[in-house]
């Protein structure tokens, strides 16, 4: 995956990395958004979990700090979206 200034970003979580796993994974995700590869909805907790080989705990770790820093919203019994822009 290539960021917007040409930067090769891994799109692979690194089990031997000193930065926990649920920090890779928001970061991919983070990317995927800011690229605009993910627009709407985002995986669930089970598909994220699942293709990158990581415990439900941690994709749900993950998708909460990027609710957090505001780039997705829940929409309850439905899933996460991407937050839209504020204009």
């Amino acid at each position: 995956m290539l960021t917007p200034g040409g930067l090769s970003l891994p799109n692979v979580i690194d089990h031997d990395l000193p930065v926990p796993l649920h920090e890779q994974l928001s970061g991919i995700l983070r990317a995927k958004i800011t690229s605009g590869e993910i627009t709407s909805r985002v995986p669930s907790i089970l598909s994220l979990a699942q293709e990158y080989g990581v415990s439900h705990r941690t994709a749900d770790h993950a998708l909460q700090t990027l609710r957090d820093e505001g780039l997705i919203v829940v929409v309850r019994g439905k899933g996460f979206y991407v937050a839209r822009p504020r204009s």
